[in-house]
């Protein structure tokens, strides 16, 4: 199954800190549903990173695309396609 890299970097710290344990609940309906491989912030506090591993781009993108903390223009996020390097 692919994987899925969303980098998220905070735009506005103070309304991001006021919906965080919104945006963690809803990562974590997907981490119980194996939708996410990873996720956690960076150390500087500048954001994080989340690592979908979905059947496909579109359904891990709509997950992106729909954590409140986009939803809510708290953080930007880039979007790519990851591949693993590791042995299997």
């Amino acid at each position: 199954m692919p994987y899925f890299v969303a980098i998220l970097e905070i735009l506005d710290p103070e309304k991001d800190a006021q919906i965080l344990d919104i945006h963690k609940a809803y990562l974590q309906k997907y981490i119980a549903e194996g939708k996410i491989f990873a996720k956690g912030p960076f150390t500087d506090h500048t954001g994080g990173l989340i690592i979908y591993q979905t059947n496909s781009y579109e359904e891990a993108k709509t997950l992106a695309e729909n954590d409140p903390v986009i939803k809510e223009n708290t953080r930007k996020m880039i979007f790519k396609q990851w591949k693993s390097t590791l042995p299997e």
